[in-house]
């Protein structure tokens, strides 16, 4: 752990006793590839996975493009029925768990399983499934609706069914927070080991609200880009030219665990999850504060908790969704923070290639911290040709960047005011 985590407050030191967290596992399941070596090769070129979809008829709508992901299956995960049996947003995360699992190499024979927990994310759960059996209640009857309607449908089926594949008994519990919940989520993890509760968690988000009803209502509220003529240039997050996000879906899971457990095992380590931080804004259901104050504040606790100042910050990735407002808030937000260290610590928003999966985006962009670390590699904000004036720090633009780093840092905002941020350090002993 960084010099700067031994000195941290008596009270931090309290509450995180001796307990250490590292990343052993990773998982994704992303417009740009559903497998991790596969995503950050795209990622890192500068490829982008926005394009028209075709997973809804858009042909009564203004918006016909987003993150759509084409090359997925539960094939070897689960048999065919049981994959039946479940809502896309609950598929996705099944098999970046899977992923993560496979990755970390744990074998759960030899494993205490009641001290294995599930801590997922997600904004909206089961929105398919939702929509599809009103579609029949209205159509057909209430007879007619599916008796695996709620099972389906609720937002803790993902860590649910996880939890049963692996028998894994120990905490699990699914985070709402909008666009936070997989941070959120995260951060519950990382206490929950801290308070000895787990040794080890498979935690992250999950989100597929790509669907008639999703894409009517963000589209409706004006929160979606507009650029039907150049889809893969539509999210700029920090370009002049911003004018909303891109809806995608998604999973990123990754899995926590104590230090001492994981190296008894002999595990990969990715990262040391050092920090975390979380607040809400109190202002406007959907609007962030324009001065990014209740960002700046989780920012700073996260900061605070993982016992680092903002001048050992190597690398941030940013919420960056592309929407006037977000981007501007955000990096108001980042210099409230880091004062002049926030012009020589390096930015990007992978949400620029990638769009925005909601509820699942902080799990697949700690996936990113970590893969950041390893590779001294940083993904590059795409899109970026006319920087706003008032968004002026390094974003990374249209170029990854090779940089070593130590500590990391993935924000996460989301309607309701929900901030969270996690910070993770490079893992040496």
């Amino acid at each position: 752990m960084s010099q700067g985590s031994a000195d941290s407050s008596s009270n931090a030191s309290v509450f995180k006793g001796d307990r250490r967290i590292v990343i052993t596992g990773i998982g994704v399941v992303t417009p740009l590839g559903c497998e991790i070596e596969q995503f950050w090769s795209a990622l890192t070129a500068g490829e982008s996975g926005i394009a028209p979809i075709t997973c809804i008829d858009t042909t009564q709508y203004k918006i016909n493009f987003g993150g759509q992901i084409h090359e997925f299956s539960l094939e070897g995960i689960c048999d065919p029925k049981e994959a039946r049996r479940l809502d896309r947003f609950t598929q996705l995360a099944v098999h970046a768990a899977e992923q993560a699992v496979k990755d970390c190499g744990i074998d759960f024979d030899q494993t205490d399983r009641s001290r294995c927990g599930v801590i997922l994310g997600s904004g909206i759960g089961g929105l398919l499934e939702i929509e599809a059996q009103i579609e029949k209640m209205l159509t057909k009857g209430p007879s007619r609706v599916s008796p695996f309607t709620i099972p389906k449908m609720m937002v803790n089926a993902a860590g649910g069914n996880i939890a049963i594949t692996h028998g894994l008994r120990g905490p699990n519990f699914a985070v709402a927070t909008a666009c936070a919940s997989a941070t959120n989520a995260m951060g519950d993890a990382l206490r929950s080991i801290r308070q000895n509760e787990t040794d080890f968690v498979i935690t992250g988000g999950s989100e597929a609200a790509m669907t008639r009803m999703g894409f009517a209502a963000f589209q409706n509220m004006k929160a979606l880009s507009a650029r039907v003529d150049a889809p893969t240039e539509a999210s700029r997050p920090f370009d002049t030219e911003r004018d909303g996000f891109v809806l995608s879906e998604g999973s990123g899971v990754l899995v926590f665990e104590e230090l001492q457990h994981a190296l008894n095992r002999g595990a990969k380590i990715y990262g040391e999850v050092i920090g975390y931080g979380t607040t809400c804004d109190a202002g406007h259901i959907t609007a962030p504060d324009p001065e990014g104050t209740g960002a700046a504040a989780a920012m700073q606790a996260a900061l605070d908790d993982a016992g680092v100042s903002p001048d050992q910050v190597d690398y941030i990735n940013a919420h960056g969704t592309s929407t006037p407002l977000g981007d501007k808030a955000e990096t108001n937000a980042i210099k409230r923070v880091f004062g002049d260290a926030a012009y020589k610590t390096s930015v990007s928003s992978t949400k620029s290639s990638l769009g925005h999966s909601l509820g699942a985006s902080g799990g697949i962009e700690a996936a990113i911290l970590c893969k950041t670390i390893e590779t001294e590699t940083i993904a590059p904000t795409i899109n970026l040709t006319n920087p706003d004036p008032d968004c002026d720090l390094d974003y990374t633009p249209n170029q990854a960047a090779s940089k070593a780093v130590k500590v990391a840092m993935s924000n996460s905002f989301g309607f309701g005011g929900h901030n969270a941020c996690i910070v993770i350090e490079k893992y040496e002993g």
